[in-house]
């Protein structure tokens, strides 16, 4: 008998870089996990940020995403702890850099991570995650493609800069391509504005169009600069263990909150 699949798959994607996918990816999961909720993070950046992030040292990360998309083990025997209780992660090295090359021939190669979590089947119901956020790499490239190809839902954080938006058109162009070839469940979790400074007006400018524009797609919650969240990964761990008092921790357990009424609104038909 095959096992059901995790509850909701969110990819956390952005072509431009530096706009705090990880860094959500990290800090979402940390702050869902801290409420009950059983989150795994797939960490799918050859950079292996969110992996760092979450403690796990080059040397422990003796299965990763690479080893599952080649075959060379599950997704469940690649799942490792962390220091906040429910929260998994699958971690990465650069030897996934060599995937889209090594893949670039075969066929089905942008249907590799949804096959990986339909055989998904390490974990007994009662334990298997509630929620699965994938943290791609600053590219629209096979890797990103294979994300939004096996997510229900996307998450887009956007970093309140000015052409911010136009970037966003162009991911959301791409979002339209997979819907209508490989994914046609996939919808928009959201778009979250990050690095926002409403003391400066560009900055707020920027995001008060956001909203114009996106109306009710844009989080209600805010990510503000904070130093504490640039500091938190160099000690390989999410903000709100690093400083549970700042305003990065503040500002992303008001997104889990968020994140989760959403969740939990479409789970009962009202979205």
């Amino acid at each position: 008998m095959t096992r059901p699949s995790p509850s909701r798959i969110v990819a956390i994607a952005n072509q431009k870089g530096g706009v705090g996918k990880t860094t959500t990816a990290v800090n979402l999961a940390a702050g869902l996990a801290q409420t009950g909720v059983r989150v795994l993070v797939l960490d799918l950046d050859p950079q292996g940020n969110a992996s760092t992030a979450l403690g796990m040292g080059w040397q422990q990360r003796q299965r990763t995403v690479y080893h599952v998309l080649c075959g060379d083990c599950s997704l469940a025997e690649a799942v490792m702890p962390t220091a906040v209780a429910g929260l998994t992660c699958v971690p990465a090295t650069v030897d996934l850099a060599a995937l889209e090359v090594e893949l670039s021939e075969s066929d089905g190669r942008e249907l590799l991570l949804r096959l990986t979590f339909q055989q998904f089947d390490g974990f007994l119901a009662t334990r298997r995650p509630e929620i699965v956020l994938i943290d791609c790499p600053p590219a629209l490239g096979l890797l990103t493609v294979n994300a939004l190809a096996a997510a229900d839902s996307l998450l887009v954080p956007l970093q309140a800069e000015f052409l911010a938006l136009e970037g966003l058109s162009h991911l959301l162009r791409t979002v339209e391509t997979i819907t209508g070839r490989i994914n046609p469940g996939l919808s928009i979790d959201g778009v979250l504005m990050t690095m926002v400074d409403r003391r400066n007006n560009l900055c707020a400018a920027v995001a008060d169009d956001a909203r114009s524009y996106l109306g009710e797609l844009v989080y209600r919650t805010e990510i503000p600069r904070n130093v504490r969240l640039s500091e938190a990964p160099s000690h390989g761990m999410p903000v709100a263990l690093y400083d549970p008092r700042c305003a990065g921790t503040e500002a992303y357990a008001a997104l889990a909150a968020e994140f989760w009424s959403r969740h939990s609104a479409r789970q009962k038909g009202q979205v």
